[in-house]
């Protein structure tokens, strides 16, 4: 039995070992939902509310007034004040006005018609991955299929050049694997790696006002109808969001999701049988993997939140994977349902910062789910499973599988 005294949500040990600490989650939505965590750890952050149940997550999340991104940005480690004034530009670690200012230029980049111009790209990104391993009957589906897909993807969204994808590739990688020995340096690899995307950014950005295309780059450095863009500075940040973003979120999402299906047989038997449940199956698969594990707030004001005391300037950290397990929202949460609805997760986050790129990753999902379904339906696991050591990021850095092999 769990108690208060065993709590530690942020040892990233215990998630590399074995993913989110499921059992704290469930005792502390049913007995201390919002929960003062005072371990630091090595690096010393301070104390945190810690928050795990659906509602209180919405709460928070409709919130920016009470709860803010911008105080200390939406990053759950604590940055120097050079580093919080950079983040405050990107539209994670803004508040309104700014926030919305910037939701709504970013957002003439992310309509449905781009969205669906992506869909035949998908597609044949999906066949190109496929093809390059159904030959051998064996893959690592995390780095030869699940994390080349949204690179690509993204690549594809913002014009990128083929010969520039592997080392974009490998700074989302260094960003996002910080503390993970095998992909990331630490702090000092993870400061020059965004210095080296910020600096590609600007590049291109410099590029389309030269040359402008149809694409989102081009979209979003063109002043909108009161005369307003992105700022060099701002277009930095928000290109480092949209790159580790998009990539993180479908990456973690579709090995997670192939992993539930393992450990499921009876799920991908009922996929590969019925293709119409694919929809709902990418949404649960957002559910059950949350490849997003937290956000943190900052309060700007003593409140108070499912019956504790919250004083302003502390730390408020919302808890997606707990949220999206919670018994007083969905039924039989610990059972992985690909027919589930509905299905109110909060894998894309709630309020004004619900994920702009939400519908890309969902397509994203949709199509490498119908492409395995029909071109490796004996998909199966075929060795260990390796996570990474994340207590932000749900990812899994190698799943060794096998299926029949095929000429394409």
């Amino acid at each position: 039995m769990t108690t208060a005294l065993e709590i530690n949500l942020v040892d990233e040990d215990v998630y590399q070992r074995g993913g989110p600490p499921h059992e704290q989650f469930t005792w502390l939505r049913q007995n201390a939902p919002v929960y003062w965590h005072a371990y630091g750890g090595a690096q010393g952050w301070p104390g945190f509310w810690a928050v795990t149940r659906h509602d209180d997550i919405e709460h928070v999340s409709r919130h920016p007034e009470v709860f803010s991104s911008a105080r200390r940005t939406s990053n759950f480690y604590e940055f120097p004040e050079s580093e919080v004034a950079r983040h405050r530009l990107g539209i994670l670690s803004a508040d309104p006005p700014l926030h919305t200012r910037l939701r709504g230029l970013v957002n003439r980049g992310f309509t449905p018609r781009m969205t669906e111009l992506l869909e035949h790209g998908i597609t044949q990104i999906c066949a190109r991955l496929l093809d390059d391993v159904t030959r051998r009957g064996e893959a690592d589906f995390a780095t030869e299929i699940a994390a080349p897909l949204p690179v690509e993807v993204i690549c594809e969204l913002v014009g990128a050049p083929t010969e520039d994808r592997a080392r974009l590739y490998e700074l989302t990688n260094i960003m996002a694997g910080a503390s993970d020995p095998e992909v990331g340096s630490g702090i000092a690899g993870y400061s020059q790696a965004v210095a080296e995307m910020s600096a590609y950014a600007a590049g291109l950005a410099e590029q389309r006002r030269r040359q402008p295309r149809d694409d989102i780059v081009t979209r979003l450095l063109v002043p909108n109808d009161e005369k307003d863009e992105l700022t060099a500075a701002e277009f930095a940040v928000f290109f480092n969001t949209l790159i580790i973003a998009g990539n993180e979120t479908t990456r973690n999402a579709a090995s997670g999701g192939m992993l539930a299906f393992f450990e499921h047989p009876d799920q991908w038997r009922r996929l590969v049988a019925d293709p119409a449940v694919i929809p709902t199956a990418a949404e649960e698969i957002v559910r059950w993997v949350s490849p997003l594990n937290h956000q943190r707030r900052t309060a700007t004001c003593t409140t108070e939140l499912a019956g504790q005391t919250i004083a302003e300037g502390d730390k408020v950290v919302m808890f997606y994977t707990s949220a999206n397990r919670d018994e007083d929202v969905f039924a039989d949460p610990q059972h992985f349902d690909i027919g589930r609805d509905p299905n109110p997760h909060v894998g894309f986050g709630h309020g004004p910062h619900f994920c702009l790129g939400r519908h890309l990753a969902a397509l994203e999902l949709r199509i490498l789910l119908q492409a395995i379904s029909e071109r490796m339906p004996d998909i199966g696991l075929d060795g260990e499973v390796s996570r990474l050591r994340s207590n932000f990021i749900n990812g899994i850095k190698h799943m060794p599988v096998r299926f029949t092999a095929h000429s394409s």
